[in-house]
């Protein structure tokens, strides 16, 4: 009996992911399914997998068809945060359930959800043009964005620019929507710094307080010194930089004890107005001013792969921008909020915008997405993919 034909839609390529348990950094089907897919459609495909001592070893994914320019770039990750308590799901998280038109698991919308989007929109173009249209279209996708981030995909780049591979635009399918889809585009992410201070004393006994020297009120002053004044007051395309403490810590189980030493751990969202090794010496400065000669104290500043960045608004965001308008008649607000992605290796490659689901649900239990958001994200990555190389468009003109 033959088989019966591949159902090409994005809610089915989405289901077939979310049935991989792929959560980091276990590789669990997700990308094998891709690569099935991708290469029963004429895409070339290889599978370097990636390892350096003290991480886990990263399967990747890199598609291309096509040998000509411009040549666009889908970018994304299979892997998924745990699950948490299983119990506590609607369905199954790995069971890609529909109910009532939502669909529900691990990874619907960060970012199994945008990955079948893409794949559905690239099959869809590739059904109209055929594999001969002027131009390429590449998939980049790492197991390895929700983990270290060390073996994905700044190692995936660094491996395809070796063998000549050279990119003209990318678009990574992130859940960047925060209501409705055709809410937000990306266009780059603040840099992230973590800081552990530790304020340095002299244990001893409560009663006796001129034989300790109590670390509690240097960290105390110090912390506020690192508050008190804004590291600055934001740029056009970026809010302002914020440090927030995330720890304090003593561990003191004794109620007579003056401790030997007290802790905290910050971390710093900031924009491209620092840099690390600049921002890094700010607070430097301002630990040293609030400590004088009172407070003795070590600050350890953590490596950071998270610089400030910025893909300046061009041709290219605005015809996303289009299809987008034209999609969902939302025009998206250009935006640099939010955590890291893996943009901030991408733009070392070429300039790189983010539009992926709605993410109010991501890395949540019971997180999901509406099957209407993955027929009309779809719809967008085609429109896009039709302006991008000129070709005509079956849904219509983007521009």
């Amino acid at each position: 009996m033959p088989n019966a034909p591949l159902d090409r839609s994005p809610l089915a390529f989405a289901q077939s992911l979310i049935r991989c348990p792929s959560v980091t950094p276990e590789e669990g089907g997700a990308l094998a399914w891709l690569a099935g897919v991708l290469t029963a459609a004429g895409f070339r495909v290889e599978r370097p997998r990636f390892s350096q001592a003290g991480t886990p070893d990263i399967d990747n994914l890199y598609a291309r068809i096509g040998t000509g320019a411009p040549f666009l770039l889908f970018a994304g990750h299979t892997d998924v945060v745990p699950v948490g308590d299983v119990s506590r799901w609607r369905h199954g998280p790995f069971a890609g359930t529909v109910e009532d038109g939502v669909l529900y698991g691990r990874g619907a919308v960060d970012m199994k959800g945008g990955i079948a989007c893409m794949l559905a929109a690239a099959l869809d173009y590739l059904d109209v043009t055929g594999p001969d249209f002027s131009g390429s279209i590449g998939f980049l996708i790492t197991g390895d964005e929700e983990g270290p981030a060390i073996n994905g995909t700044v190692k995936l780049l660094e491996w395809a620019r070796a063998r000549g591979e050279r990119f003209d635009h990318c678009l990574l399918g992130e859940p960047t929507n925060p209501d409705s889809l055709g809410d937000m585009i990306k266009i780059g992410r603040r840099g992230s710094l973590t800081g552990k201070l530790t304020v340095h004393g002299r244990q001893g006994h409560v009663a006796y307080p001129d034989l300790a020297e109590n670390p509690i009120p240097g960290l105390l002053r110090l912390a506020v010194a690192l508050l008190a004044d804004p590291l600055d007051t934001g740029t056009r395309h970026f809010d302002a930089s914020n440090l927030e403490f995330t720890t304090i810590d003593v561990g003191n189980t004794a109620t007579n004890v003056i401790p030997a030493e007290a802790r905290a751990t910050f971390n710093i969202r900031f924009n491209e107005t620092w840099t690390a090794t600049s921002l890094g010496a700010e607070i430097r400065a301002r630990l040293d001013r609030a400590a004088g000669r009172t407070s003795r104290y070590t600050l350890d500043l953590l490596p950071s792969n998270s610089p400030a960045f910025l893909t300046e608004p061009d041709a290219f965001t605005e015809l996303v921008a289009g299809a987008i308008t034209t999609e969902t008649g939302r025009r998206p607000v250009l935006s640099t909020t939010g955590g890291t992605s893996d943009a901030r290796f991408i733009k070392e490659a070429c300039p790189v915008i983010e539009f992926g689901l709605v993410g109010q649900t991501m890395h949540q239990v019971d997180e999901c997405v509406p099957v209407v958001d993955l027929n009309r994200l779809t719809a967008i990555y085609t429109r896009v993919l039709a302006a991008y190389f000129g070709a005509s468009n079956p849904l219509g003109s983007v521009v």
